[in-house]
């Protein structure tokens, strides 16, 4: 999966992600670090990736209608240290089908997984 990570994400996130086949690449790296959310959403659009990020401006499903991008995952958690990111993100991706999840709008809580699909 071509994964975009918001720079609200650990950055030990690429190789951790990267380890496990993903084609992964981070705001910072991408240069795009403090750019308005809408040139990040282009960014992963025009290179037909994923974007993970914490950001509740992209957690209005009107907006980014699952089917009108490459998928979306918002991450939800209640006390999101880097850490906890990174252990919630990571075993998520060792142990769910994240394949599957193209053109969906995730939501990943704490304990919840939830997958809006296109219809």
């Amino acid at each position: 999966m071509k994964i975009l990570l918001d720079e609200n994400l650990p950055m030990r996130l690429v190789a951790a992600l990267r380890a496990l086949g993903h084609d992964v690449e981070h705001v910072y790296t991408k240069d795009l670090s403090g750019r308005p959310d809408p040139d990040v959403r282009l960014a992963a659009e025009s290179e037909d990736r994923f974007l993970i990020t914490q950001d509740r401006r992209f957690a209005d499903a009107r907006v980014f209608a699952a089917g009108t991008h490459a998928g979306l995952l918002l991450v939800r958690m209640k006390n999101p240290g880097r850490s906890a990111l990174f252990n919630r993100i990571r075993e998520v991706f060792e142990t769910d089908d994240v394949e599957s999840w193209r053109g969906c709008f995730v939501v990943l809580g704490d304990e919840k997984l939830r997958v809006r699909r296109p219809e």
